[in-house]
């Protein structure tokens, strides 16, 4: 007996996202099927939602082979949707794949704070982190023209790394903006933008170019937009980590499972 499912289509600067409040179980199988861009309604992950009386809400992520990971970029999708639905007004607390986050709404954009980072490997030609997801980031030159799923595979399906998976940061600084692109596991392709990817390419930046500021904002074009980065190094840690940027309802509907 087929089930209808209620849905949401939210982007986050390009980066899609399926988003469910039904009670609902769904297989990897109808997970890899929703997200499908050919036969599917399209995505790069899919979320469920509900609410919770201890916090707001309870999200839980699915990358689009249905393997699950935090999103920042998904949870600022989440809030907007949860104060579209009332759940919240301006600000909110709520549960991830990687535990408890909170969030700020102002100007249309979503501000969502991320865990502490207080573990960034430097490896031979890059960085290591873990900002939610582990990110591997890497410097480039005319990050316009690189081709870069063989170069993201190169690290992704290395000995090191094809087993538990790592996305694939490269960055270019152009006037005091940082220009990414990602290429994210569990898609296993580029994706327009990637928030925790964002997020480790900040951390990166101000190490590569040694600042001494104790706070720190870097903008970053992606290529679905403009996400912002804040945060505070305290010794060896970054702290009051904020992603920042814009969350946009597509459409929504109903689709038979």
């Amino acid at each position: 007996m087929s089930k209808t499912l209620t849905f949401y289509k939210y982007q986050g600067t390009g980066n899609d996202f399926i988003i469910t409040t039904d009670t609902v179980e769904l297989s990897t199988e109808q997970i890899t099927a929703l997200c499908d861009r050919k036969f599917g309604i399209g995505a790069d992950g899919l979320i469920l939602m509900k609410q919770k009386s201890t916090l707001d809400f309870d999200m839980t992520y699915y990358n689009a082979d249905g393997s699950e990971s935090f999103c920042g970029n998904g949870s600022r999708c989440a809030v907007m949707l949860a104060h579209k639905l009332g759940w919240i007004k301006e600000s909110c607390e709520f549960n991830s794949n990687d535990g408890a986050h909170s969030a700020l709404l102002e100007d249309n954009e979503v501000q969502l704070k991320m865990h502490d980072v207080d573990m960034i490997l430097v490896e031979d030609d890059g960085y290591m982190l873990n900002t939610g997801s582990p990110h591997y980031v890497a410097y480039t030159e005319e990050i316009e023209l690189l081709d870069i799923v063989p170069a993201a595979h190169a690290v992704r399906y290395s000995d090191r790394f094809k087993e538990t998976g790592i996305n694939v940061n490269f960055l270019e600084s152009k006037n005091g903006i940082l220009h990414i692109r990602t290429y994210e596991r569990g898609v296993e392709d580029e994706t327009l933008s990637c928030g925790t990817g964002a997020t480790a390419a900040a951390i990166v930046n101000y190490l590569e170019t040694e600042s001494s500021h104790k706070r720190f904002s870097q903008r970053l074009k992606t290529k679905g937009g403009t996400l912002t980065v804040t945060f505070e190094k305290k010794s060896t840690t970054f702290e009051n980590i904020y992603l920042c940027g814009p969350a946009t309802l597509v459409f929504e509907g109903k689709i038979e499972l």
